[in-house]
């Protein structure tokens, strides 16, 4: 809960929560607000406001956006480490090869009319981006994509929920200091291990960013859960206040799922993928922590045009007392004051 900044001590300000934490997850689902707006405000509470994320990135470039993950400025030489020689083989590389005209083109048009949406950059490829997925041919956005992990282009803002894409050297500063690959993954996982706590040195593979953080902090193991974890010393300490919180379904405290049945023996599924008569939380249920435990799931909507945070359901892992019930509801009532909801409607 420290490492994840949810005790009781609130967080100064949004940079220095993202520098904390080292992300935002971007996730458009606006059930109640984006992902990235709901772990912000679980953080910093109703002070927080989703403009400041939008200055942070685009006005005071304290934070910048990366392969759907928002980070801070401050880490950006450890996410180029590495760039200009990306992809170093396979079929990407090869791609890239077959395309260095559109690759050529894009940055020349960039260069003259940037910032730019995907849907203004022409599409010159020579070999079109083969997928059985959603990129299948979709080259101008695949070849931006890989001009980004290059460090060749970057996201400059957004026009709505599309991104503006510009040349890296547009939006990045110029004296970023980049160290070599090693030290970068070395820093990386030590700032991964800060911002979790707990992890384990070896992990299955994960999309965006990993879960495992190698032999950085110290052994450990917990009581009751098999095999050896990886912990940051500094959070040994017998000084925990808590608080209860509303979560995102992408936040990091939950994101990975088999660590939070390990830790806390909380199940957890986001089942708006899945049909309505198979869920059992809700559409986009949102995770209850209160004080040190993950004890249930609040399945709620906001309904602007009535201006209504509809609670469809409160699902409790463990029964609910007089004061948790009290803390629960005085946390939906500030959601609903934080969208601008006049009231909260449910059981």
């Amino acid at each position: 809960m420290r490492a994840q900044l949810l005790d009781a001590r609130r967080p100064p300000g949004l940079v220095e929560l993202v520098q904390h934490l080292t992300l935002l997850q971007i996730d458009p689902t606006a059930a109640i607000a984006p992902s990235a707006d709901l772990v912000a405000w679980s953080r910093l509470g109703s002070s927080y406001r989703p403009g400041d994320l939008t200055r942070a990135l685009e006005e005071d470039r304290s934070l910048f956006e990366f392969n759907a993950l928002i980070r801070p400025m401050s880490d950006l030489g450890l996410y180029l480490a590495g760039a200009v020689d990306w992809p170093p083989h396979g079929r990407w590389r090869a791609w890239l090869d077959d395309n260095d005209r559109f690759r050529r083109d894009v940055l020349d048009l960039l260069r003259s009319s940037g910032p730019l949406t995907s849907r203004e950059i022409p599409d010159t490829c020579a070999v079109p981006w083969a997928s059985s997925g959603w990129t299948n041919s979709r080259n101008v956005t695949q070849m931006l994509e890989f001009l980004a992990l290059r460090g060749e282009v970057a996201i400059a803002g957004r026009s709505g929920r599309e991104r503006l894409w510009d040349l890296a050297d547009r939006v990045f500063p110029a004296d970023v200091v980049i160290p070599s690959v090693a030290n970068a993954e070395r820093i990386k996982s030590e700032r991964r291990l800060a911002a979790l706590g707990i992890a384990r040195e070896k992990a299955r593979a994960m999309p965006m960013e990993p879960i495992h953080v190698g032999d950085v902090g110290e052994r450990a193991v917990v009581e009751g859960v098999k095999g050896e974890w990886r912990v940051d010393p500094t959070y040994l300490v017998d000084d925990f206040a808590g608080r209860t919180a509303l979560l995102s379904p992408f936040d990091r405290l939950i994101h990975d799922r088999g660590r939070t049945e390990e830790l806390f023996e909380f199940e957890y599924t986001l089942e708006m993928y899945k049909p309505a008569d198979k869920r059992r939380w809700g559409y986009f249920a949102l995770p209850i922590l209160h004080e040190d435990r993950l004890v249930g799931k609040v399945d709620a909507a906001a309904d602007r045009k009535a201006s209504v945070l509809r609670i469809n359901a409160i699902h409790e892992d463990v029964k609910f007392n007089r004061a948790l019930t009290a803390a629960v509801r005085a946390e939906l009532r500030d959601l609903a004051a934080w969208l601008g909801l006049a009231e909260v409607d449910g059981p």
